[in-house]
């Protein structure tokens, strides 16, 4: 598989890039991102950080659309409407901030561009992806990602 990173704008839809949000949505961003970071333990656990990622995404715009939660080993998944029923649209894979050496990262070899992509929690989000939508039927996933609060790693779901 041939990895190819792409900055924030190059990744978005240009039809989203046409939005604008309001000054209100973004000084909430702002308040729940300072918050987010300023809770962070490096002596927690990855469960402590699932959790506070989890109510990040709410407090920012997921709350009232979309239900977050766990499902079956899947760290966190959002599903694609406000209830447990409703099809997964996106999988993501969370890693203590302090655990390092299992996290993506975009360095390996030289020139540093290439992703390490063969890691654990790469791996697993291989895994999930492949229950959800073989034995789970679904085929309204969109998105995969791997975060540890500081980096976000986003896959488009066509991609697997």
């Amino acid at each position: 598989m041939e990895s190819i990173i792409k900055t924030v704008k190059q990744a978005l839809n240009p039809a989203f890039l046409k939005q604008k949000p309001n000054r209100m949505e973004i000084e909430l961003f702002k308040k729940e991102l300072i918050n987010l970071f300023d809770r962070i333990n490096l002596k927690e656990s990855e469960e402590f950080h699932k959790n506070i990622i989890k109510d990040f995404l709410n407090a920012v715009y997921y709350k009232d659309n979309h239900y977050i939660n766990t499902k079956g080993r899947s760290d966190l998944v959002i599903h694609n409407d406000n209830n447990t029923t409703s099809s997964v649209g996106v999988l993501i894979e969370t890693k203590s901030p302090a655990n390092k050496s299992e996290m993506t990262s975009i360095c390996k070899g030289d020139p540093c561009d290439i992703p390490n992509l063969n890691v654990k929690p790469f791996q697993e989000l291989v895994l999930y992806y492949l229950r959800e939508r073989k034995t789970g039927k679904n085929f309204e996933l969109r998105y995969l990602m791997i975060t540890n609060v500081y980096e976000w790693f986003v896959f488009d779901a066509q991609d697997f």
